[in-house]
């Protein structure tokens, strides 16, 4: 989820802002301009009435900022690197680029933003009673009430047992802790939330049938946990995975001074990669090129193009080390002139690539060494002969070409691959 507008930072975590904000930030508006406020206290001029609207609904959005950021602040302090907070359609996310190392951290951080949001209802509730008691305006009572039941009934929602919501993170947490096992935690909270999520969608549908077509809305939260869910299971099979069990090793590394003509003819043509790593004439690496950025040069322009002026320089590709953790270096590799790929540096030797390809392969290996798993007996002996039995490990089961990239460009993740550490907030 990319932010459409910046809107500051806290402790170095940036706040932005998706434009889906401005539909549902109109809606909650409105409903209160139009609906709650001149049926609760008639008389007033439809100016106080979209006034006092516009403030609660900054009000109520500040208080979900709140709630992000006690996520994203407590993980700071766990040592869990926060990309940022992002305000949208369903409410607010804050994205974590890798995961808590323990379930302690994990539990923490999930059941601090429902806390907090149980906090501002609190405080909005002590506001609305003295008011209240003074005789304040009655618009002024009536949205402060509004603000401290919506929080409550916030943090209510966010504590449901389904992932990707904060009380399927307080499920995950408890799991690990019990099996020692965060990725079977994270699949059995991500099945709570595709159930719940299909539950909304069904209850969305009958009261659409009834004519209720607040029903939409259900189904809307529905679907995306659904979606969210399944990007949770996905993203499991990576938790733990090291970069030199995914990377392709070798890859064929050209000079950056060919033209593209040259190129294709002597590199292209000769090897099924998309991906090519360069040198300059010093021997140092100067850049990352990709089919893709060759097919953005004119034909008749090929022949004097160098193939260094439209790689990705190597100062925006992303490096990592055979060691990383892949969880915790896929942030880094999202976007960017690179193409979603990282060059896999030991020390100064390129050793690697990492591309979507590999991610891919690795998540639809996933459920089937789960199965391999179950099904291989602990008295299972070696076959003998010409085969040999390998173990079940990504390592294994991945098999590098000798190039820079074995498989064609994947697909841009589509939202089923979302990443384990988001921290969703819903929207009422």
């Amino acid at each position: 989820m990319q932010d459409t507008f910046k809107l500051g930072s806290v402790r170095g975590i940036p706040i932005g802002m998706h434009w889906s904000l401005l539909f549902v930030f109109g809606l909650v508006v409105l409903a209160l301009a139009v609906g709650v406020y001149p049926e609760v206290h008639e008389g007033y001029p439809p100016g106080a009435y979209l006034g006092a609207a516009l403030a609660t609904g900054v009000a109520f959005f500040g208080s979900v900022v709140a709630h992000e950021l006690g996520h994203g602040l407590l993980a700071q302090r766990k040592g869990v690197e926060v990309e940022g907070i992002t305000l949208w359609l369903f409410g607010g996310m804050a994205r974590f680029t890798n995961p808590p190392t323990n379930p302690d951290d994990d539990l923490k951080i999930a059941a601090i933003g429902p806390a907090i949001s149980v906090l501002a209802g609190a405080v909005f509730g002590l506001a609305w009673w003295v008011l209240a008691a003074v005789g304040a305006s009655p618009l002024a009572v009536l949205s402060l009430g509004w603000l401290a039941l919506i929080n409550v009934a916030l943090a209510i929602f966010n504590l449901v047992p389904a992932a990707p919501l904060d009380g399927g993170r307080v499920l995950r947490a408890l799991l690990w802790k019990r099996t020692g096992d965060p990725r079977e935690a994270t699949r059995r909270a991500a099945h709570g939330g595709r159930i719940f999520g299909i539950a909304l969608i069904v209850l969305g549908a009958v009261e659409v049938a009834f004519g209720r077509f607040g029903g939409i809305w259900l189904m809307l939260i529905g679907w995306f946990l659904v979606v969210a869910a399944r990007g949770e299971e996905t993203s499991s099979w990576l938790q733990g995975v090291r970069v030199r069990e995914v990377m392709s090793t070798d890859p064929v590394v050209a000079p950056d001074w060919m033209t593209v003509d040259a190129f294709l003819e002597q590199y292209v043509w000769g090897h099924r990669f998309s991906t090519f790593p360069l040198r300059s004439f010093g021997g140092q690496l100067s850049g990352l090129l990709t089919l893709a950025a060759i097919k953005r040069v004119p034909a008749a322009r090929r022949p004097e193009v160098r193939v260094r002026e439209v790689a990705c320089p190597i100062d925006q590709v992303p490096v990592v080390s055979p060691d990383d953790e892949l969880t915790s270096v896929m942030g880094r590799m999202s976007g960017g002139c690179a193409g979603g790929r990282a060059l896999v540096l030991d020390g100064d030797d390129l050793v690697g690539i990492v591309s979507p390809t590999d991610i891919s392969r690795v998540v639809e290996l996933g459920p089937l060494r789960r199965e391999d798993q179950r099904e291989v007996a602990p008295t299972h002996q070696p076959a003998t002969g010409s085969e040999q039995q390998r173990p079940e490990s990504a390592e294994a089961a991945h098999q590098p070409a000798t190039g820079s990239e074995h498989q064609p460009e994947a697909p841009e993740r589509g939202p089923d691959s979302g990443d384990a550490s988001n921290h969703p907030t819903g929207a009422p």
